[in-house]
């Protein structure tokens, strides 16, 4: 069963960077994410969603391959199969792009709308459905992103160190900039 977790962060940029982390992970397979989703409240106020699976471009390349396949079928029965490729790509496509926008795959558009709407401006939040994880080593990499667990389906000790592991200091990023830089070598060891 999957884990569901919703980070927030006090700035839009946080949510992207911990995302980019994340897949990076994933190639290494410390991490194995079935749905991954950015809510980014702007300073207007507008929550702008970002998914990690196009539905529409999915369902319209496997709609366009599947229409191509009963085209050609079908248009064997007819003495022209090339035509029959043709015209069942392009139907497949048409009605793949269709379906594919409409499914709901992984986290629920609504929920996420939901604790979107919650957001102060300019922040951000990190929605993840996690299949399985090595969490020491995961939670090692995400340390100090300064974020807060908004909700999560997690034990209440996983919790813990989930936001442990987010509220750890870390060295500035380049994003960050040298004032940042500048104030961490200015405090006392």
């Amino acid at each position: 069963m999957a884990e569901l977790v919703v980070v927030g962060f006090d700035n839009p940029t946080d949510a992207d960077r911990v995302l980019t982390e994340l897949t990076r992970m994933q190639k290494e397979y410390l991490i194995d994410l079935e749905d991954a989703v950015i809510a980014i409240r702007s300073q207007d106020g507008a929550v702008r969603i970002k998914q990690s699976v196009n539905m529409l471009s999915l369902g319209a390349a496997t709609g366009g391959l599947r229409g191509a396949m009963w085209g050609s079928l079908i248009g064997l029965l007819f003495l022209n199969p090339l035509a029959g490729f043709a015209i069942g790509g392009a139907v497949g496509a048409g009605s793949g792009a269709l379906s594919g926008n409409m499914i709901d795959y992984g986290i629920n558009d609504d929920f996420i709308k939901s604790i979107g709407d919650t957001l102060k401006p300019d922040t951000s939040a990190l929605f993840l459905l996690v299949r399985k994880s090595q969490p020491e080593k995961v939670l090692a990499e995400l340390s100090g992103y300064k974020g807060h667990v908004i909700r999560s389906s997690l034990s209440p000790e996983q919790e813990a160190k989930l936001q442990a592991a987010l509220e750890r200091t870390h060295p500035p990023s380049p994003s960050e900039g040298v004032e940042a830089a500048g104030t961490m070598t200015a405090q006392p060891s």
